[in-house]
């Protein structure tokens, strides 16, 4: 290879990718999801919710530990990311990515059986992830698993994601369902950088405080399970408002906006 050539594949290399680009690794990526059979994505989901509850966990260990100062948030926020990192890098399914990777296939091409499928795989991986963290924080709950000081710890947590109130949550959960999808927008182009990427922004939906409907319902079901409140205050000043937060910033701020931006061209 000449000099110029190889100066060119170098340029290349090192280029990110473009928006087009992103677009259509994003694109396959939903159809192959969209093409996996329900009990596939249900047990992958599974697997998502339940490894998911080891960021509430994390940060309760942190928590346990840490003397109680003004920096202490900074650094036991750092914990939320321990379950997305499973997730992601164990390629297991997690309803928030999922309001970008299946959608970008949709609106590339509406169809109402491309529409029903999306439908299929949310309602699977949803109701998947979150019996893991139900499973997840009942056992948390239920059993001596962590010393009394970190179940101190998981106790405020929890009381904590539940204090803001319905409205105020869902709010939250726009920015925590942006973050995240932005996430997954992010993934292709950052090569070697995909761990880092990962816990910058889900550490800062955990420092912000925002919402997330499967690492969030790991918090409140453990509070279920303590018998701390009801179950109809997790669901609904909880968890059915953080899915409608989660879902909305996806779509429209992530998922829209970046179909608009790579297919305005066409």
């Amino acid at each position: 290879m000449s000099p110029s050539a190889e100066s060119s594949e170098k340029a290349r290399e090192a280029e990110s990718l473009d928006a087009e680009t992103t677009y259509e690794v994003i694109r396959r990526e939903g159809l192959h999801e969209l093409d996996r059979a329900s009990s596939a994505l249900f047990w992958s989901g599974l697997a998502g919710g339940l490894s998911m509850g080891f960021s509430f966990l994390a940060e309760g260990l942190l928590r346990a530990h840490l003397p109680d100062a003004d920096w202490r948030p900074l650094v036991t926020r750092l914990g939320y990311s321990v379950g997305f990192l499973i997730v992601i890098l164990g390629s297991q399914q997690l309803f928030t990515e999922n309001t970008l990777t299946p959608i970008v296939p949709l609106l590339h091409q509406w169809s109402a059986r491309r529409l029903r499928n999306v439908g299929r795989l949310w309602g699977v991986v949803l109701m998947a992830n979150i019996l893991g963290a139900l499973l997840f924080a009942t056992a948390l709950a239920r059993f001596d698993i962590v010393e009394p000081v970190t179940m101190h710890a998981l106790d405020d947590l929890a009381r904590e994601a539940l204090a803001p109130g319905a409205p105020a949550t869902g709010l939250h959960a726009i920015y925590a369902g942006w973050l995240i999808a932005l996430m997954v927008w992010m993934l292709p182009g950052a090569e070697s950088g995909k761990i880092t990427v990962v816990i910058i922004m889900t550490y800062l939906v955990g420092l912000g405080g925002f919402a997330h409907v499967i690492a969030g319902s790991t918090e409140v079901l453990y509070a279920v399970m303590r018998g701390d409140i009801g179950a109809g205050r997790a669901v609904f000043g909880y968890i059915f408002p953080t899915l409608i937060g989660n879902v909305l910033g996806g779509l429209t701020m992530v998922a829209a906006l970046n179909h608009a931006q790579a297919t305005s061209g066409d």
